[in-house]
């Protein structure tokens, strides 16, 4: 097997999920982040082959060279912004994949909004732009009012994104979606266009999907959480959401359609939705990937259901093992600083017996900022519990007995 770049949040999912399966992985990267690896994940892979992942066409040459000289039986990817190159790779090879002529609409949302439109699929109305001045513009031609969400039309993390209230906040709005001309640590030109939409009110969700020969198999809908104000950073997911049987067939109806629109029909995508006052769901976006966060592991936990080896399976044209959910829920909650300065520790008070994992990730002694974007977590806890009600006031709990230091 072949995975372009594992560097992500989700690269060591794939891998634990391949040995799993008994299946050697080499991974594509460049050599200069190949040596960043750090030893655990190294260890996980079989071999390397290192390209130019910011160069499409050598990329291309160089890996399906290597996998004519290999004998690679299925091509994954980890990383949103490569996820068309592995459509392209697996087309060329004759092995299971999207369909590449429409692949770079699942990295770049500025596209993404174009083939939803045409899709008829729920989405929010949709302006593409490179000033505040054209943005203007454009939202009074197509009559969109404010408040209206502006966001790099290539990024991620919440990275740039933010809710703006007034024409007078565009500028400075504009101006931070396009802060990331090239996206580390591969140097990957960004497009430097910016998408702005309508701002759709309603809570807001996440649900995978494995696709394996136009056939979709869901994995349970996930509930997010998020700051409030200019930026809506996430907090926090909470898996299985509680919905109705309806409310959740009409999530999973419009973003069966989003995948059609996009083209996804053999692998893995994590479709952003939101349930909208008298309007039904809205597809925000979707990324033909499996999810950050650790949404692999939340879903797991809540489930047991492993994502990661559904979507190898669907790239290896073998059915996905997608069962029925067991009962239970998982919740994740990231932590942040209340405030720029030096960090200096987290403190959890009395017991939680629901807490089951605790990652900081920041060294004591780190320089951190304002919690704009997912760049400024600190770690996350992890809880389970059966239902999402009772993990959800678990959480709660432990997190209102949680200090996070900062002087």
């Amino acid at each position: 097997m072949l995975l372009i770049e594992a560097l992500a949040n989700s690269g060591s999912y794939v891998l634990d999920a391949a040995a799993a399966l008994d299946a050697r992985v080499f991974v594509a990267t460049h050599e200069d982040v190949y040596e960043g690896y750090p030893t655990a994940l190294r260890d996980k892979i079989h071999g390397t082959v290192f390209t130019d992942l910011t160069d499409p066409d050598r990329a291309l040459a160089d890996l399906t060279a290597f996998a004519g000289t290999t004998g690679i039986d299925a091509v994954a990817g980890c990383w949103e912004f490569f996820t068309p190159l592995v459509a392209h790779l697996a087309h060329r090879l004759g092995l299971p994949g999207n369909d590449p002529l429409r692949a770079h609409a699942c990295r770049n949302k500025a596209d993404m909004a174009q083939a939803l439109l045409a899709g008829r699929v729920p989405a929010p109305r949709t302006v593409s732009v490179h000033t505040a001045e054209e943005a203007a513009h454009a939202l009074g031609r197509a009559g969109i009012p404010f408040p209206v969400v502006v966001k790099p039309a290539e990024q991620g993390g919440s990275w740039g994104v933010s809710v703006v209230d007034s024409p007078e906040r565009l500028d400075s709005a504009v101006r931070l979606a396009r802060s990331w001309p090239v996206a580390a640590p591969h140097g990957l030109p960004m497009d430097q266009r910016v998408v702005v939409q309508e701002y759709v009110p309603g809570p807001e969700f996440s649900l995978d999907t494995v696709a394996w020969r136009d056939k979709y198999f869901h994995l349970p809908l996930v509930e997010k959480h998020t700051t409030g104000g200019t930026f809506r950073a996430e907090t926090g997911h909470t898996c299985p959401a509680a919905l109705t049987p309806a409310g959740l067939d009409a999530l999973r109806t419009a973003a069966e359609a989003a995948l059609r629109a996009l083209g996804i029909r053999n692998g893995v995508a994590h479709t952003e939705l939101k349930t909208a006052p008298g309007r039904g769901p809205v597809v925000i976006e979707v990324g033909a990937r499996l999810p950050g966060d650790h949404l692999v592991d939340v879903v797991r936990r809540a489930s047991g259901i492993d994502e990661a080896r559904a979507y190898l399976q669907a790239v290896l044209d073998e059915e996905p093992d997608v069962p029925e959910p067991r009962r239970g829920a998982c919740a994740i909650r990231f932590l942040t600083p209340p405030r720029a300065g030096t960090f200096q520790g987290v403190t959890i008070l009395g017991r939680h017996d629901a807490l089951v994992g605790r990652h900081i990730t920041t060294p004591a002694g780190t320089a951190v900022g304002d919690a704009h974007d997912n760049s400024a977590r600190i770690g996350h806890l992890v809880f389970t519990a059966l239902t999402p009600a009772q993990v959800n006031a678990d959480a709660a709990r432990a997190l209102a007995h949680t200090r996070v230091e900062v002087s």
